[in-house]
């Protein structure tokens, strides 16, 4: 069966990782989306985005597939607002949850920008002297893959050749010198944001790979777990 053959599923993604707070509908082929940037408030934004999103759309929730969220990594506060409203929507709807990495879906917005096969390296200030890093490669379904493993460090410790890279994006870039100056030659998007609408797009290759969880298995990625584990046994 031919990959145009394949229905595309319904999918309602949800992300607050960082300060924007956005949701995304995908329903036959058409895309919705809403965002704002604030630095707090998410838990009082979101659930009137999605209610607004599905009365647009004319749907109801168990007309959905699956749910995606934005998983990590981003503040503690912001991702744990993001499961769980996903967690309550896909309880009553009786819905499976799509986990999707926020650096990917900051990834996916350089997709237009760059060629089959590009690299693109993302660093999104994590506070604290860091940033959440990660290289992701676009494939030639027009999304991006991971090219290396997510981690959380301080921004000298980031040492990918600039040779190997096609464009940088995320806040990390903005938030530290260091990174703007050794990536000086590259094409740079430095105010990129994780938004819904490219959870969405990542989701449906998680949907028609089988990837799909149960609320009660719907986990954060922090990638600072030891450090909250240290923080809270003193």
């Amino acid at each position: 069966m031919s990959h145009s053959a394949i229905r595309s599923p319904s999918l309602l993604a949800i992300d607050t990782a960082t300060e924007q707070c956005s949701v995304a509908l995908l329903h036959q082929g058409a895309e919705l989306s809403r965002g704002v940037q604030t630095p707090r408030g998410h838990a009082d934004l979101v659930l009137p985005m999605v209610q607004e999103l599905m009365a647009e759309a004319g749907l109801s929730f168990t007309q959905l597939d699956a749910i995606a969220f934005g998983r990590g990594p981003g503040g503690f506060t912001g991702v744990r607002i993001a499961i769980g409203v996903a967690q309550g929507l896909a309880y009553a709807a009786d819905l499976p949850l799509l986990p999707v990495s926020n650096l990917a879906a900051v990834a996916q917005q350089g997709a237009r920008l760059v060629s089959i096969g590009a690299q693109l390296l993302v660093c999104m200030d994590a506070r604290m002297g860091e940033v959440y890093s990660g290289l992701f490669k676009l494939d030639s379904d027009g999304l991006v893959t991971t090219a290396s493993a997510e981690q959380v460090c301080p921004p000298e410790r980031i040492d990918v050749a600039t040779s190997s890279l096609s464009m940088g994006l995320g806040t990390g870039f903005r938030a530290y010198p260091l990174l703007k100056q050794r990536y000086a030659e590259l094409p740079l998007k430095e105010d990129a944001l994780p938004h819904a609408a490219d959870i969405a797009r990542l989701a449906v290759r998680e949907w028609h790979a089988g990837l799909r969880v149960s609320p009660a298995d719907a986990a954060p990625v922090y990638l600072r777990d030891q450090v909250v584990h240290v923080k809270s046994s003193v």
